[in-house]
């Protein structure tokens, strides 16, 4: 049996190529993706503001401890390519910042 770790994933990119149709919707739904708005989720939570040049998606990856955090960010970049382009959304490249969440060290100030 092979451990899993569960991975808060952070994909970014810049917008491109967006049609005057696309600019219209993104901006018309700007105020569901602010900054208020931002989860770790499996499905994505998708953020950006009203310049429409730069967007986060963040993810919670569940996977083999084995594969590492590079599988975690491969997975939520391919998550967030492939919903990008299913909402007609142009974009460049995408990079990640991957945290495992069941090694990462919590420091509590004491009393």
């Amino acid at each position: 049996m092979t451990t899993r770790h569960t991975y808060r994933v952070i994909v970014r990119g810049t917008f491109e190529g967006l049609t005057d149709g696309t600019r219209a919707r993104l901006l018309g739904e700007v105020d569901q993706h602010g900054l208020t708005e931002m989860r770790f989720t499996p499905e994505g939570s998708l953020t950006y503001d009203r310049t429409l040049k730069h967007f986060s998606y963040r993810y919670v990856v569940v996977s083999d401890a084995a594969d590492g955090e590079e599988m975690a960010g491969a997975l939520a970049e391919d998550r967030a390519g492939t919903a990008l382009k299913s909402l007609g959304y142009g974009h460049g490249e995408l990079r990640s910042t991957v945290t495992d969440m069941d090694t990462m060290k919590i420091n509590r100030k004491g009393r």
